[in-house]
C-alpha cells in the first residue's frame, strides 16, 4: 500500500530519493575531505576507508529500508494504536516494519553500493575464493545484524515508552563509526562494539580478512568469519526481546 502511495507521484519519489542518496553521500565527501590532508587514516587508505564505507552504508541501508520504522513503535505504544495491530491476522512485527514503508531509503542503498564498486577498484587485494565469497556473506549478515537492533531497539520501547533516540545512537551512530578504521577509536569501544554490541561483525572483523589489515584486539583469525552465526544469534536474541515485550504490552500506558 505504502509502495503505490509513494509511486502515485513519480516525481516526488525520484526527487526524495535523490535528496536521501545526497545527503548521505555528504559522510563520504567528509572522509574525502580528511584524506585531502592525511594519507592515511587509521592505517587504512581512501580505498580501504571506501570499502568499510560501502559495505556498511549498504548492509545499513537494507536493514533501514526493511526495519527503519520500528522507531515509531514508542508513539504507536504511547497513544494505544498498536491494538489496531493486535487486531489484524498479520504478525505485529511485520506491519510494524511496513508502517510507512519508505521506499525513498532506497538512496542510501544506491551510494553504499557505488562506493564500494569504486573502493574495489581501486582497493589493493589478492582476491581469493575465501575473500570472494565472504564480501556477500558480510553484506547480507550485516544486514541481518542492524535489522536485529532495529528489533530489539523496538522492543525495548514496550517498556521505555519513547526510546527512539537510544535505538537511533546504537543503529545510525553505529553505521557511522564502521564507516572509519577501528583502530581510530579507544581499544575499550572496540571491545564493546565486539562483545557487547557485536557491531564489529558488521563489517570490521570480515573487512580486515579481506583487506589483509591487523586486528587491533588480536583475535584469532577464525574470528572473522563469524558473522552469520553473529547474524544469527543477534536475531534470536532480538525475536525473543520483541516476544517478551509484545506479551508485556497492556494497551496506552503501559
Amino acid at each position: 500500500m505504502w509502495v503505490r502511495s509513494t509511486m502515485a507521484y513519480r516525481l516526488s519519489f525520484v526527487m526524495t530519493a535523490l535528496g536521501n542518496f545526497a545527503a548521505t553521500a555528504l559522510d563520504f565527501v567528509t572522509i574525502v575531505l580528511m584524506f585531502a590532508h592525511v594519507r592515511v587514516l587509521g592505517g587504512f587508505t581512501l580505498p580501504e576507508v571506501a570499502f568499510l564505507y560501502g559495505t556498511t552504508s549498504t548492509a545499513f541501508g537494507v536493514a533501514d529500508l526493511l526495519m527503519g520504522s520500528m522507531d515509531r513503535l514508542g508513539r504507536r505504544v504511547r497513544d494505544g494504536t498498536l491494538d489496531t495491530l493486535l487486531l489484524r491476522p498479520v504478525p505485529v512485527l511485520a506491519q510494524v516494519a511496513a508502517d510507512r514503508f519508505a521506499l525513498r531509503r532506497l538512496g542510501r542503498i544506491t551510494q553504499g553500493l557505488l562506493v564500494l564498486g569504486w573502493a574495489l577498484m581501486r582497493v589493493d587485494v589478492a582476491w581469493t575464493p575465501v575473500k570472494v565469497v565472504l564480501l556477500p556473506v558480510m553484506l547480507v549478515s550485516g544486514a541481518a545484524i542492524f535489522c536485529a537492533v532495529f528489533v530489539a531497539g523496538g522492543a525495548f520501547q514496550f517498556w521505555a515508552s519513547d526510546a527512539s533516540e537510544v535505538q537511533n545512537s546504537v543503529t545510525y551512530g553505529g553505521n557511522t563509526m564502521l564507516q572509519y578504521p577501528p583502530g581510530v577509536f579507544a581499544r575499550e569501544l572496540v571491545r564493546g562494539v565486539t562483545f557487547v554490541v557485536p557491531l564489529a561483525f558488521v563489517n570490521w572483523l570480515p573487512a580486515l580478512r579481506i583487506l589483509g589489515e591487523p586486528d587491533p584486539l588480536g583475535l584469532p583469525g577464525w574470528v572473522d568469519f563469524l558473522s552469520p552465526v553473529v547474524a544469527f544469534c543477534c536475531c534470536a536474541l532480538a525475536g525473543a526481546a520483541w516476544r517478551a515485550g509484545l506479551r508485556s504490552y497492556r494497551s496506552t500506558g503501559s
